[in-house]
């Protein structure tokens, strides 16, 4: 069943636990409490370019809050990896999308690194992997010193999707942590994110959603 078929006019509430929806803004909070790893992963899904794992606490892996966070480790022989977080899409012109996570490595002014990152993706929900041009993102790499927050606002003009990445600046077999991603968007807009349905203010079937990125 296409995605404009069937749809709830309704405000949803505490989606899969994640999402809390206002009068005009949806907060999406997610930790990977559950088995969701990554949405996709470029330039190479199959090799993979980044090998994305839920971890736990327990067994020693850096968790900023609860019991699980997700493992990024480089296997691209060259380029800049990335591991797809987040697919947005039903925007309009002039909507603010912020969107956050914690990133974790100890190497200071070296690599491994990551930072937020973005692009404009026309195709989706259909296609993960369309790419309509780079939306930009957070140019800092973080202090390397544990725990750190970043986050970036898209403000979208004259696109309909976008792609939230975590970029990978680092070597093969390095390895960054991330947790507790954020993201506020305006309460039309659609979101997929790692271990749950779709998010918004109209959906159809959620499942039939979900189904896309399995």
């Amino acid at each position: 069943m296409k995605l404009a078929q069937v749809r709830f006019a309704l405000v949803l509430v505490l989606v899969c636990g994640f999402a809390v929806s206002a009068m005009a803004t949806t907060i999406i909070d997610y930790g990977w409490e559950d088995s969701g790893t990554a949405l996709g992963i470029y330039p190479d899904a199959a090799l993979p370019s980044i090998i994305a794992t839920n971890v736990a606490s327990w067994d020693g892996a850096p968790v900023h809050t609860g019991n699980f966070s997700l493992k990024l480790e480089d296997n691209a022989p060259s380029g800049t990896p990335q591991a797809f977080v987040a697919l947005l899409w039903n925007l309009q012109d002039g909507d603010e999308i912020t969107v956050g996570f914690w990133r974790y490595d100890v190497t200071p002014a070296a690599a491994p690194s990551c930072r937020i990152w973005g692009h404009w993706n026309d195709l989706l929900p259909a296609d993960p992997y369309g790419y309509s041009g780079s939306a930009s993102g957070e140019l800092d790499y973080g202090p390397g010193e544990g725990w750190d927050y970043t986050f970036f606002t898209f403000v979208v003009s004259g696109n309909t999707g976008l792609v939230i990445e975590a970029r990978t600046y680092s070597n093969p077999g390095d390895i960054v942590y991330l947790d507790d991603l954020h993201i506020e968007m305006p309460d039309h807009v659609y979101a997929q994110i790692p271990g749950c349905s779709a998010v918004g203010i109209e959906a159809e079937s959620w499942g039939g959603v979900k189904a896309l990125y399995r």
